[in-house]
């Protein structure tokens, strides 16, 4: 068994993963980032080892389970000074079964905000580089309108229907209790809050975090994706209220699609606006 803590952040895009990892980040005990490669790492290695493979009747669920471990403990080996690791992949919400196995007293933190929103801001970055054909799309067609934009990322083999669906799957399985769900409004609103009760959550003493002094960016990162300042983090955590730039069709039906509004069904924890019966009633 792994002896380095893990725990991991997950959720939906443009949903605060980044700044989260960049509060945590100030605490000298842990260690945090934005996306690593370990989750491409796990993909690669499983299919490796899974039925069809060359090498797959050569190795034991014992053997299987410790090339996992061992994934994580090599790509953290330079990290052997921090007490607490968290790796963040959005595609970690659908690997839950697999995490628990692996690293039982682990925690998934799953950062979203109303899908509309995510939508939003995607789009927005989208149209700040409008010299760019951006990554984040694929083919001319895909990106041609905002109407076909956002469908596409709606797939669920795309950037938010992919983490969405794996959220969602977290969210109503069997290891929910594990999994803590924050909303980016509120974390900006009210972070000491926040961040008071994710350390409850993963019983770790508080650190008196600096919401006022972040520090991240992965400029070479966003430049190759052709979204440069995607994962850029300004100084102070605060929360700014804005206009939508998407069409009122399409801001509306993505943001109903905000399931974690309504915890009832989930043994998730939930850091969340309440789901308003009447609205939804109506």
């Amino acid at each position: 068994m792994s002896l380095t803590k893990y725990h991991f952040i997950s959720g939906l895009p443009r949903s605060g993963s980044t700044l989260l990892a960049a509060i945590l980040r100030q605490n000298p005990r842990f260690q945090a980032g934005m996306s690593s490669a370990v989750g491409a790492l796990v993909n690669a290695v499983l299919a490796q080892m899974s039925a069809g493979s060359e090498v797959s009747s050569l190795l034991n669920q014992t053997q299987r389970k410790d090339v996992m471990q061992g994934l994580f403990d090599a790509y953290y080996k330079n990290d052997l000074d921090k007490e607490v690791i968290f790796d963040t992949n959005r595609m970690w919400s659908s690997k839950l079964p697999l995490l628990m196995d692996l690293f039982p007293r682990a925690k998934m933190i799953a950062c979203v905000r109303n899908v509309g929103w995510v939508m939003d801001s995607i789009e927005r970055q989208f149209r700040s580089n409008p010299y760019e054909n951006s990554k984040l799309f694929g083919g001319n067609m895909s990106r041609s309108t905002v109407y076909q934009r956002c469908e596409g990322l709606a797939q669920h083999d795309q950037m938010v229907g992919y983490s969405w669906a794996g959220l969602r799957e977290a969210f109503y399985g069997e290891h929910a209790k594990s999994l803590l769900v924050i909303d980016y409004d509120l974390l900006a609103q009210a972070p000491e809050k926040i961040m008071r009760l994710l350390y409850q959550f993963i019983d770790e003493p508080y650190f008196q975090h600096d919401f006022e002094t972040l520090e991240y960016d992965a400029p070479e990162f966003d430049l190759q994706l052709g979204a440069p300042g995607l994962h850029r983090v300004k100084p102070k955590v605060e929360f700014t209220e804005r206009r939508t730039v998407l069409p009122p069709d399409l801001f509306d039906k993505y943001s109903k699609l905000t399931f974690w509004s309504d915890p009832s069904g989930s043994a998730a924890n939930v850091i969340a606006p309440k789901l308003n019966v009447k609205e939804n009633e109506s």
